[in-house]
Order: C-alpha cells, then structure tokens, then sequence
C-alpha cells in the first residue's frame, strides 16, 4: 500500500515510525525480525497490525518519552538550553536534563522530526551478529538488519508518519498564505533543518530575483531600436548581473549563517562514518586507516566491471536513443512532405518522439540502478 493509503485506513495515534512488508511475508520472517527489534532495541514499543483488505502486515513503531531522552543523548541532539543557564543550544544530556526549555512537558519538548530521527536511528542500527541468517540471507557479524532486508525486499518501506494537525497549521500558514513570510522555524521544527534551510534559500533567492527583474524590464524599456543602444544595454545588463550575482552570495552566506546558528547546526560537528549502502557486496577485513573492521572490493574487480559492462552498456543506450530520435526526424520528414495528409497526422512524430523519450527514462532508470548496484 502507499504512503497515504496506511495514513488514512489505521490510526496512527501511537506510532512514529511504519514498517510495512510485502503481503508474501511469511511469520516466520515477521516473528524473526519482531524478536530481533525487541531483544536488540528494547527502547522500542512495536505494535504489530495486518490490513484485512490488502492482507499486508505492518509494525507501527514509537517509544516513551524516557526512551527518546536516553535516545537524544545518544546521538547528540542538540536542544535549546534554558536562559537561567547560558541560552543557546547544546548537545542533550539526561545527567543535565533539567537545564533544557520545554523538559517538564514530553508533549513538546521533542518536535516529531526529533522523534522519528532517534527511532530510525536505533532502527538502523540494529546489528546482526555472528552466523545469523533468515532463509537464504545471511548476516555478517556486525551488519545493519533492517538497511539489509530493505534492499532484499523482505521490508517493503520504512518511514515517518505525519502529524495531520501540524500539516494543517502549516498548509494555512504556509502553503495557503500570500505575500506573507514562510514560517521558517515551524518548517524547521516538522520537517528539519536540511529543507528549512532549502525553503529558506529559496524564498531569499526568489525575492532577489526582483532586483534584475526591474531593472532588466526598465532597460528593455528604454533601450532604442538601433543595434548600439542595444549592444551597450547587454553591457549594462551584464555588469549588473555580475555586481547582483556577488551581492547575492555574500549577503545569503550571512543569512545561512544566521539560520545555521538559529537552528543550532552551525557548530556541529562532523557526522561519524556512514554505513556502506546495503547493496555492496565485499569481505570484511581491518582497515588500513582507522583500524576498524569494514567491507572492501578490490578497485580493480569494479574497473573491470566499469571496463566490460558500464562503459558496453552506457554506449548501447546512448547509441538506441540517438537511433530513436533520428528515425522520428526522418519520419517527421516524411510526413511533411505528404500534403494529402490530415493536420492531425503530422503531430504524429513528436507524439511518437515523446512516447519513446518516457519509455526509455523509465527504462534507463532500471538500467542505472542495476548497474549502480552490480558496480560496487
């Protein structure tokens, strides 16, 4: 089922997080991983529930509020200290709990961004251990499960669930309201700071488009004819841009700066080492660098597989697509050269034209991800 179909046919009241399997899933696959999530991730509070329709099963995943503490100090969520305490923003810590706005109340003191952050990453980082395996998957020791069952299909989807009444207070303040200022930090608090800082970004570029705009218009307006009143307008036009395209950065580099220490990201330091994606196959051995353990592909296994497949296999592609289009250009040709033909038939080509360019995105695209995960 989709994203929207399980948000509006089970109450998701109690949950933050949804996991939902293919409707093939058997229960030994489902009592599997519900044993390793509750042993592994005590924290959690998993609820499991099955669409009588679509026979899908689901686990409606969330934790208590003591949990999320314990959860936010360890990841470092950073949260608004109080003013009596130096103000600002800090990493959480439970020893020192008391000196953040909003910890007596559970209701507010964690936005529900905040709490899907902490259940995705506990959920992420559930590791198997040594010799575990479910049907013809086979864990190596350490390994993330549920990145790993995601990409082989076991669980179909896992993500947040929205809260309906802040989307609506957000859809009247927000994607509703004209000529009125986005609500920066509500956007912010639901939906984090990565796309706060983009809606940000946006509304200020969009508001400094009005400057070229009406000066562009102006000069356009009072340009003359002749080709030197319009060779000396280009020059014009172009110094502006250059002198608007300068101001433009300096002044957003401080507006940047400004949200980043608003929203408390402007210090923070350095994300630890990703986990490799699902896909890569490899053997583990002891790095060279950091002394830990990892999966390593030989360089020279993935430039033989870019050599004799991704490069055949790219070329192929580029080669059916200029074929395509060139057949629809002569064909277009020809049509054009039949005036007995209706009106309608000549449009016949470009429909053609456009048919073939979707079907070869939607292709290609499979095409990309096969090769994307094969290469390693």
């Amino acid at each position: 089922m989709s994203h929207k179909a399980w948000m509006k046919t089970v109450p998701t009241e109690n949950c933050d997080v949804l996991m939902t399997f293919p409707d093939t899933t058997d229960d030994h696959t489902l009592l599997w991983l519900l044993n390793h999530i509750r042993l592994g991730i005590p924290e959690l509070i998993v609820q499991v529930r099955h669409h009588k329709h679509t026979r899908v099963y689901a686990f409606f995943v969330t934790a208590t509020y003591e949990s999320l503490l314990r959860g936010a100090d360890e990841i470092g969520l950073r949260k608004p200290v109080k003013a009596e305490f130096g103000g600002g923003m800090r990493s959480f810590s439970c020893e020192e709990d008391y000196i953040y706005e909003n910890i007596e109340n559970e209701l507010y003191f964690f936005t529900s961004q905040e709490r899907q952050n902490i259940i995705r990453y506990w959920l992420e980082n559930l590791r198997a251990k040594q010799g575990e395996s479910l049907h013809n998957i086979h864990f190596l020791e350490g390994q993330p499960i549920i990145p790993e069952l995601e990409a082989r299909g076991v669980i179909q989807q896992v993500f947040p669930l929205h809260e309906q009444r802040i989307l609506k207070r957000l859809m009247k303040s927000w994607v509703q309201a004209v000529c009125e200022a986005q609500p920066l930090d509500d956007i912010c608090d639901y939906f984090g700071v990565k796309i706060a800082m983009y809606f940000a970004w946006l509304g200020f570029y969009t508001s400094a488009m009005v400057y070229p705009a009406v000066f562009g218009s102006i000069l356009y307006t009072f340009t003359e004819s002749d080709q030197t009143s319009q060779d000396i307008s280009c020059v014009v036009f172009a110094i502006f841009n250059v002198i608007w395209a300068t101001l433009f950065l300096e002044e957003w580099k401080r507006r940047g700066a400004e949200f980043a220490y608003k929203w408390g990201t402007l210090d923070t330091p350095a994300e630890s080492i990703e986990e490799p994606r699902p896909q890569f196959r490899g053997i583990k051995r002891i790095s060279p660098v950091t002394s830990a353990e990892e999966f390593y592909y030989p360089p020279w296994k993935r430039l033989l597989f870019q050599c004799l497949v991704s490069l055949p296999v790219c070329l192929t592609c580029l080669s059916l697509v200029f074929l395509l289009m060139l057949g629809c250009f002569q064909l277009q040709e020809f049509v054009l050269s039949i005036q007995e033909l209706p009106r309608i038939i000549r449009f016949l080509p470009k429909i053609i034209l456009a048919v073939i360019v979707t079907a070869c995105d939607e292709l290609y695209k499979k095409v990309a991800y096969w090769l994307n995960d094969m290469g390693v």
